[in-house]
């Protein structure tokens, strides 16, 4: 494996030593060098849950600019387009924005890992031609 999807969970988890799944977060990650990728809806969130933690945005666009993660933008109209669809698709799972994203970079980079807190919802959705995701931290 050398690229792994990034969810906002594991973001927060990891820059707030508070939260609940912080050490099994750090404790996790992969010893190898990978590469993550997200999307900016997902640094959005994350920003939205770290506003509050003294030096949290700081950590947050510190950790966003290191190396070893990078970007995927899907804010062109159809991949907003999709990104709907998505949600609307797993309305009942509920399907934010953010994972919505998560789901069309995987299909679009044909990325399966993904780290992620949200075990019910990555364990529903389905990327590609209904390919089902691997979850670092809980098949590892």
């Amino acid at each position: 494996m050398n690229r792994l999807l990034l969810d906002t969970g594991p973001i927060v988890a990891l820059l707030d030593k508070a939260d609940p799944a912080h050490e099994r977060v750090r404790d996790s990650l992969p010893r190898t060098p990978v590469t993550l990728v997200t999307t900016c809806a997902v640094m959005t969130e994350s920003m939205f849950f770290l506003q509050e933690l003294p030096q949290g945005p700081e950590q947050l666009a510190g950790f966003m600019g290191a190396s070893c993660v990078e970007r995927v933008d899907i804010f062109a109209p159809a991949g907003l387009e999709t990104c709907s669809r998505l949600m609307r698709t797993y309305a009942d799972t509920p399907m934010d924005f953010a994972d919505a994203t998560l789901v069309l970079a995987a299909t679009m980079l044909n990325l399966p890992d993904i780290l992620t807190l949200d075990e019910r919802g990555f364990r529903t959705y389905r990327f590609g031609r209904k390919q089902a995701f691997r979850l670092f931290l809980q098949d590892a």
